[in-house]
């Protein structure tokens, strides 16, 4: 961990984590591999299990014909973690074990023959809270299920947990440590911000929430960086977004009691913060658009793009002026529109809904954020592909501006970033030259 964070108790949070030192925005605060992760259940088949880089064509492993590997390289130094989870995929099939489960699971086994480095943790697995006390009962018997399915699947290599001295207490208990796992993990995201798989980063998970955080985490394969992305004083708290911070009020307030079992009372919250901006508009407008958003989901859950961008194309005509660009529900289904077009290589079509979503981004992002430089690159690169050089260009420069603060120098994606704008230069050199 590093220097410049220790540990404390957050007045009516629990622990946190807060600053000993000035720190600047873009500095780079955490750099940490996970204890145990795992590549999501909907994507084994696109990711290596190792690495985490998504590729059209992976090596599977002989014995469980589950795992995934790019390389043999990969696939070697997988097998000292592999080897037992090996055993107990092959115990359950047909079945498959849910996300959660494989990962507490895979921590289990990260904790029966422990590495140098997991003992360096500010946060030790037994503090880590399960907030079964305050959970209603229905999530409790949902986690109970996902409990008595560890046990099934980790009875060939660990018969009995409650046994198992090199496990700490709290982790002993299926229940508690699946509901640990749960409330913990982190979600592990590609360079394009896209989800690949989930995590464990024990000193991390003292980070606590805000609505309007100053620190971001970035992933680079399975390792997380942690951020500043607003200066920070000596003796403030660092915090983060559990969640998705593109949502009115209410709505992320019930995210985070339903996920996380608390009510965040931070500035944004209270001041409601851009809720006017996001809800602009008729509510007769823009209704429908929110009540299509469930569906949309699934049509890009199953990949039929075509019927997503025609849909997004109807309800964006059809919502017209009467919804202003600012309103949430328009920008997700731009972005759907995006998204489908680009799938669809509709390229015109896609850089077109990609522009109009930029000054959006801007305002819901005052500081810099991953979402917002990814989004400017994507157009970028569309602009690029549609030579329209010098736009391209100018709109790489805004993305260098976020991706330096969230990303650092030093990522694969800012070094992708520099290489795309300096294309975006010589062909800029080689016009004006062959008009002279």
């Amino acid at each position: 961990m590093a220097s410049k964070l220790e540990r404390f108790v957050s007045p009516g949070k629990g622990n946190g984590l807060r600053a000993t030192a000035s720190i600047r925005r873009g500095e780079l605060l955490v750099s940490a591999e996970p204890l145990a992760c795992c590549v999501s259940k909907k994507l084994i088949r696109e990711v290596c299990h190792h690495c985490f880089t998504r590729l059209e064509t992976l090596l599977r492993c002989s014995q469980c014909k589950t795992a995934r590997y790019c390389s043999i390289t990969c696939q070697k130094q997988a097998w000292s973690v592999h080897k037992r989870e090996c055993k107990c995929l092959r115990s359950l099939l047909p079945r498959f074990p849910t996300d959660s489960v494989r990962l507490a699971a895979r921590l289990i086994f990260a904790l029966l023959s422990p590495s140098s480095s997991s003992s360096e943790q500010l946060y030790t697995l037994d503090e880590h809270e399960s907030h079964l006390t305050s959970m209603p009962e229905q999530k409790k018997q949902g986690l109970s299920q996902l409990a008595s399915m560890l046990e099934l699947y980790l009875h060939e290599e660990v018969p009995d947990l409650k046994q198992e001295s090199k496990v700490p207490p709290s982790c002993r208990e299926a229940l508690s440590l699946v509901a640990k796992v749960v409330c913990n993990c982190f979600t592990i995201t590609d360079g394009e911000l896209q989800e690949s798989g989930v995590g464990l980063y024990p000193s991390l998970s003292l980070l606590n929430h805000d609505c309007r955080p100053n620190c971001m985490m970035v992933f680079e394969g399975t390792k997380v960086q942690l951020r500043a992305v607003q200066n920070i004083s000596p003796g403030e708290e660092l915090t983060i977004s559990y969640i998705e911070s593109l949502l009115p009020t209410e709505d992320r307030q019930r995210q985070l009691e339903d996920q996380y079992h608390f009510t965040c009372h931070c500035q944004r919250c209270d001041s409601q913060d851009k809720d006017g901006l996001m809800l602009s508009g008729e509510e007769a407008a823009w209704r429908p658009l929110k009540e299509a958003l469930p569906r949309l989901e699934e049509l890009k859950a199953e990949s039929n793009w075509t019927a997503l961008v025609e849909r997004c194309s109807h309800l964006l005509l059809a919502a017209g002026g009467e919804v202003p660009d600012e309103n949430l529900y328009k920008l997700k289904i731009t972005d759907m529109a995006l998204d489908a077009s680009i799938h669809l290589q509709r390229w015109e079509e896609a850089m077109r809904y990609g522009v109009k979503t930029l000054p959006v981004y801007r305002l819901y992002y005052p500081d810099p954020h991953p979402v917002h430089g990814i989004q400017l690159m994507r157009v970028g690169k569309l602009q690029h592909y549609l030579e329209h050089i010098e736009e391209a260009l100018d709109t790489f420069k805004q993305a260098y501006e976020v991706l330096k603060l969230t990303h650092g120098d030093d990522h694969p994606t800012m070094a992708d970033l520099m290489t795309r704008m300096e294309g975006c230069r010589c062909e800029m050199d080689q016009k004006s030259a062959s008009r002279h």
